[in-house]
């Protein structure tokens, strides 16, 4: 897969360099409004210090017939920019973020599961091998009649140990996989089944906080870390 640090930027719909400085910078009087109703992104970015407004939008999830990961993730990652648009919301705000995490094994992607059942049969797939976990993220500035948007995919590789059936029925019964892509969390208990993870941690547990920050930077939306 080659997704690795790819980066698109454009202009309604054409490529275009990105070196405009926003009507905005990050503050507090113009925070960065982030398109997600997920407590894992808004803590990663929050610990991060970066002055956030919340605006949550429900687009459909749901894999489409012959849609590879690449084509899905970056369809959804579209409807939620244009469902945060809609809103209204970002009035004052400096920039958009959004993004949709998912996990592909053999191919295929996993969501989240809707039932403690499919919760196992899911982390069954993982348990002794390989899979990937994909972030596509999209930051559009609000710089006055100019939309720009830059839009990457990161790919980090996790390893889960092997695991019998009673260990994944008893983590499955948990709940904790139940809102998440794959059914289990690496930041949680479920992390007692990570062996290894080639890539970027917070990636996997929902926003690759370092890409998103240089873009932020890139963008002129960041001068520098915050502090």
């Amino acid at each position: 897969m080659g997704w690795g640090r790819s980066r698109d930027v454009f202009v309604a719909g054409e490529a275009v360099l990105c070196g405009r400085t926003p009507l905005l910078m990050i503050t507090s009087d113009a925070p960065l409004l982030l398109g997600s109703a997920s407590p894992r992104r808004r803590e990663i970015l929050e610990t991060a210090r970066i002055p956030l407004r919340i605006a949550a939008v429900a687009v459909d999830e749901g894999v489409r017939a012959a849609e590879g990961p690449a084509e899905y993730l970056g369809r959804v990652v579209a409807s939620k920019l244009d469902a945060v648009v809609v809103t209204g919301s970002a009035t004052g705000c400096s920039g958009i973020l959004v993004a949709d995490t998912t996990v592909v094994v053999d191919g295929e992607i996993l969501g989240k599961p809707s039932t403690i059942a499919e919760a196992a049969g899911m982390v069954g797939r993982l348990v002794g091998r390989v899979h990937s976990v994909l972030t596509r993220y999209a930051i559009r500035p609000l710089i006055g009649t100019t939309v720009a948007t830059t839009a990457r995919t990161i790919e980090t590789r996790v390893t889960l140990r092997g695991a019998n059936a009673r260990e994944v029925e008893r983590y499955a019964a948990t709940g904790e996989g139940l809102d998440k892509a794959g059914a289990y969390a690496v930041q949680g208990i479920g992390a007692f089944l990570v062996e290894r993870i080639d890539g970027s941690y917070s990636n996997v547990v929902g926003l690759p906080i370092c890409e998103v920050l240089l873009d932020l930077m890139a963008l002129r939306l960041l001068t520098e870390l915050p502090r």
